[in-house]
């Protein structure tokens, strides 16, 4: 497959401050938080898809990046590009920069939603809600931006239409859950346990009686045994979760060991790529005898 620029999305900035193809900085800045949304966007649905994969593909940043190449006529046209570059693994990529189109389509129903003031779509992420909420901040009263995906309708971003999405910003929503995490407490009586999952983020969950028996093996055994909850949670307005409200399936499973990844990059690879973004001329001021005399140069000591 050869390499290729692919149009994904046109923003046009409406308003007199924008004549001329004039794009100021409050204008890029914009830009920068579409290319945020569409990228995060991309990742959570990647994510989504893949719960297993705890590290993204190859490639993955590069195929989701927009890139501004040109200014078109209007107020200021921006068309905004992905470089779909020819791949080594053609049977894994597409060659259409799907994963990009998919984010922005989310994106246009969730600002026409707003503009509406209509349900967000079932598939948008909700913690990036906030991250869609700071879309078109920096517009002034009477300006806009439109967004208009290949075979879409135009679609305008204005201050108005932003208000919406601040609201939903600013509440917190429940969504679904999949956590593993360590039980530290757990009180009979009210029918409530508390789950770490990390060791400054804990939540507090629910239980029946038939859970019981669960839940109290794994307080007993926490050193060495987890909990893994599917269910329901309430989140934050910024995405972080607050509590499980309902536990769908629990199980108890052993304490994950530290696993190998064979996806990783050798360690003299890591290296390596480091060492080629050195200028030639920084490796020249390197002493010869660097490698002989290395406690020299960095603690002081005499040379060997």
């Amino acid at each position: 497959m050869p390499s290729k620029w692919v149009e994904v999305i046109k923003v046009t900035f409406a308003g007199d401050r924008f004549r001329d193809r004039a794009l100021d900085v409050d204008a890029l800045a914009e830009l920068s938080q579409f290319q945020r949304i569409v990228a995060e966007t991309a990742k959570a649905l990647w994510r989504a898809a893949n719960p297993d994969r705890q590290r993204l593909p190859n490639h993955f940043e590069q195929r989701t990046r927009l890139c501004l190449r040109r200014i078109e006529p209007g107020s200021a046209v921006a068309p905004l590009e992905v470089f779909i570059e020819d791949c080594e693994e053609p049977e894994f990529w597409d060659k259409e920069p799907a994963e990009v189109k998919e984010a922005i389509d989310i994106a246009y129903d969730t600002f026409s939603a707003g503009t509406r003031d209509a349900a967000l779509p079932e598939r948008l992420p909700r913690h990036l809600v906030s991250e869609y909420a700071k879309l078109g901040q920096a517009l002034h009263e009477g300006e806009a931006m439109e967004l208009t995906p290949p075979d879409k309708k135009p679609l305008k971003v204005t201050l108005n239409s932003r208000e919406s999405l601040v609201k939903f910003a600013e509440t917190s929503y429940q969504d679904i859950v999949n956590i593993c995490g360590e039980v530290h407490a757990a009180d009979i009586k009210q029918m409530q346990f508390r789950i770490w999952l990390s060791d400054q983020h804990s939540v507090s969950a629910p239980f029946g009686d038939d859970l019981e028996e669960t839940v109290t093996t794994a307080l007993k055994e926490h050193k060495s045994l987890r909990a893994k909850i599917a269910g329901t949670g309430e989140f934050s307005a910024d995405g972080v979760l607050q509590r499980i409200v309902d536990i769908d399936n629990i199980r108890i499973i052993p304490t994950p060991q530290m696993a190998f990844d064979f996806e990783a990059l050798p360690i003299e690879d890591i290296l390596m790529d480091i060492g080629r973004e050195v200028p030639e001329a920084e490796w020249a001021k390197l002493p010869e005898d660097l490698t002989s005399n290395l406690d020299h140069y960095i603690y002081g000591t005499p040379k060997e």
